[in-house]
């Protein structure tokens, strides 16, 4: 079975180079869209070819499905990668790109739509036997039925938006006379978010991790795992700091999981990358949600697994087996990726702009994933996220002192970023031990404020 002769890449910014990258590699020429503020842009110059599908705002561009369909037929594309983020989980995009006779490079629509409702997802996996955190049964449509809730549960209790995902419809109430405020303020704000105002709740874990694994399978019947990250720091549920593998897991730990998950996915006859993500507290784990795309963190697992994750998704979008199996799968050393957003490390308030310097780090061990370059306009329409550096060493001591080095060498000038926040997470005694939840980063924000 032949690989595709032409990908449009339906995203923007460093994933859009990044997966460029996989398909130059397999000998797949490429088509970048973009919007009128990402005509400059590095993977737009460095695509076979590019089409302008609209104006800046996402709406009119990166998420104007109509748009970038057309664009694969003018092009001549046989498929289309939706990349992170926009369309990327998106049940009605993939359905239409089937329908126009491209292939979409992710999984069914079936599986997009089951694992993108939070309730079905969640009732998807009791079945499957995944554990899961103790919460309501469906949707929660009433303040009555939110308290009512509430007590069956148990406080702390967690409001969530059924379609929701980054932080957005998520509401805490610590007792009784907190529920009927965190329930309104959850729904109205899944309703803005989402266009869904549904709800359901959860129990209020105090000290999890987040711990996630990612799986990848094909059309034969393989299903694999290839280990966990930690992705507990965190600042008002974006993520911040990813490792892998987790500080906070042991090896039986770690093996148990990953073979769980596994044999759920097996039995799902999913197709492509995917991670379900867990709380994890007192030796426990809880699934919280499957996301059906590759993630931003993917490369600490590429660095510790050897595994080019876009490639394998790339292949199995084709019909092509994993050119791997389980027992090929081996853990090397210790990776941790820092998200390098253009934000006040202080403050977090977006920093657009013109980029006046920039040079990345090098040497044995380093990575950096970046559509930035000197000269380039960070513009202010889209997600603030610039650049990902990656560490990757023998040992996690190792992967920490050269992700220190790193951080020193890394400039970029013109804009504000994380690095200093970085910098200060690499130094902290309680990120050097592992010591940390995901209440750790905020917490100490707030001490330093």
């Amino acid at each position: 079975m032949a690989l595709f002769s032409k990908v449009l890449i339906a995203n923007r910014g460093e994933i859009a180079l990044r997966i460029l990258r996989a398909c130059k590699e397999l000998g797949i020429k490429t088509v970048a869209v973009h919007s009128t503020a990402d005509a400059e842009a590095m993977h737009v110059r460095l695509a076979d070819e590019s089409v302008c599908i609209g104006p800046a705002p996402s709406r009119d561009s990166y998420l104007k499905m109509s748009a970038i369909i057309s664009a694969a037929d003018i092009t001549g594309a046989d498929a289309i990668h939706p990349g992170v983020g926009f369309l990327s989980e998106n049940a009605g995009f993939a359905t239409m790109i089937e329908e126009h006779g491209m292939t979409f490079i992710g999984p069914t629509p079936e599986h997009i739509s089951m694992m993108g409702d939070k309730i079905t997802a969640k009732k998807t996996m009791i079945a499957l036997g995944i554990p899961v955190i103790p919460g309501s049964e469906g949707s929660v449509e009433t303040e009555e039925e939110a308290l009512t809730a509430a007590e069956k549960i148990g406080f702390p209790v967690l409001i969530k938006a059924t379609s929701g995902g980054g932080g957005k419809g998520m509401k805490v109430a610590y007792n009784k006379g907190e529920v009927a405020d965190a329930f309104r303020m959850a729904r109205a704000e899944a309703k803005a978010n989402f266009g869904n105002d549904q709800v359901y709740m959860e129990r209020y874990l105090r000290r999890p991790r987040h711990i996630e694994v990612q799986v990848i399978a094909d059309t034969h019947g393989n299903a694999v795992h290839l280990g966990e990250r930690d992705c507990s720091l965190q600042r008002r549920h974006q993520k911040v700091w990813e490792e892998a593998p987790s500080p906070g897991l042991t090896p039986k730990l770690r093996e148990s999981l990953g073979e769980l998950v596994t044999k759920a996915i097996g039995k799902m006859n999913y197709r492509g990358v995917g991670t379900l993500e867990f709380l994890f507290e007192d030796g426990e784990f809880f699934f919280m949600e499957m996301n059906t795309r590759i993630q931003v963190e993917h490369p600490i697992t590429e660095m510790i697994t050897g595994v080019d994750l876009v490639q394998e998704q790339i292949k199995v979008a084709a019909g092509l087996p994993l050119s791997f199996k389980q027992k090929d799968i081996q853990f090397n050393g210790h990776s941790i990726e820092c998200r390098i957003n253009a934000e006040d490390p202080v403050t977090f308030a977006p920093s657009p702009g013109k980029v006046t310097g920039y040079h990345a780090p090098g040497g044995y061990g380093i990575r950096v994933d970046s559509h930035l370059y000197q000269g380039y306009s960070v513009p202010p329409h889209y997600d603030s996220m610039v650049a990902k550096l990656i560490a990757h060493g023998k040992t996690r001591e190792e992967c920490m002192r050269r992700l220190e080095r790193a951080l020193d060498e890394y400039v970029i000038a013109g804009i504000k970023t994380l690095m200093p926040l970085h910098q200060k997470l690499v130094r902290d005694p309680d990120v050097l031990s592992g010591h940390y939840d995901i209440h750790w980063l905020e917490k100490n924000l707030a001490k330093e404020s």
